[in-house]
């Protein structure tokens, strides 16, 4: 079964994932910076709320992937966490500062998340050698990679995305992600992809937005295009 996961940024966002019948979540914040680990409260809130498997992103900051001793404790509290709240998968990842995956840490991560689904984020996007990647998170135990092909959106790195679903051979699912939509969704799908991941996001308020923030306007994920995305992957299943 294809399997669409939507990256919620809100409660809100994971309400409207839900009702519009994705089939899980993978719940964050602040989209902007590529997300970061959600509040206690929020997780909590969702976990009780909605119907569908979420996920919950691993990320105590933005920027790289390398972290300080102090930061990979932070992570391991909130897997702790997430762990005691009911989530169903951790995404998350820890690189060298080469960019090359930090074998060790991230080993450390996937057993404490256990037995939950792990999934390795888009800072797989970094690594220089994605093939040589892929078999090191294999034999670690992550359970899919999402990625986006090692480009800025996955409809430019599809080519690299149909080698890394090759090269996987069903061992290990790769998550398409970024840049994902209705008009393009059917690609990914007719290449052989079996997960794609999308936040499906609508501005809903630009009000009161002011440029010491950033101006950045709130955003959700949208129930229509949620469907949308729904209909394009059956049609081209």
């Amino acid at each position: 079964m294809i399997q669409l996961e939507i990256c919620a940024n809100s409660y809100q966002s994971a309400i409207n994932a839900a009702k519009a019948k994705a089939h899980r979540i993978e719940l964050c914040s602040e989209l902007t910076v590529g997300g970061m680990t959600p509040s206690y409260g929020l997780i909590k809130q969702v976990i009780k709320t909605c119907t569908i498997p979420v996920f919950v992103l691993i990320r105590p900051r933005s920027g790289n992937f390398a972290y300080t001793n102090a930061e990979f404790e932070i992570m391991k509290k909130d897997i702790e966490i997430c762990k005691s709240l009911g989530v169903q998968g951790i995404v998350s990842g820890v690189l060298n500062d080469d960019n090359t995956i930090d074998l060790k840490r991230s080993k450390e991560l996937i057993n404490l998340s256990k037995p939950l689904s792990f999934t390795f984020h888009r800072a797989f996007d970094c690594v220089p050698n994605p093939f040589k990647a892929l078999e090191e998170l294999l034999e670690l135990g992550v359970h899919r990679i999402l990625t986006s092909g090692m480009e800025p959106t996955a409809e430019e790195g599809l080519d690299m995305l149909i080698k890394l679903n090759k090269k996987a051979a069903g061992r290990i699912a790769i998550l398409a992600g970024s840049g994902i939509n209705p008009m393009n969704a059917g690609k990914f799908i007719a290449a052989g992809l079996t997960e794609i991941h999308a936040s499906a996001s609508k501005v809903i308020s630009t009000d009161n937005n002011h440029a010491y923030f950033g101006n950045i306007p709130q955003t959700v994920s949208c129930p229509e295009t949620i469907t949308l995305l729904l209909k394009a992957i059956q049609d081209a299943d």
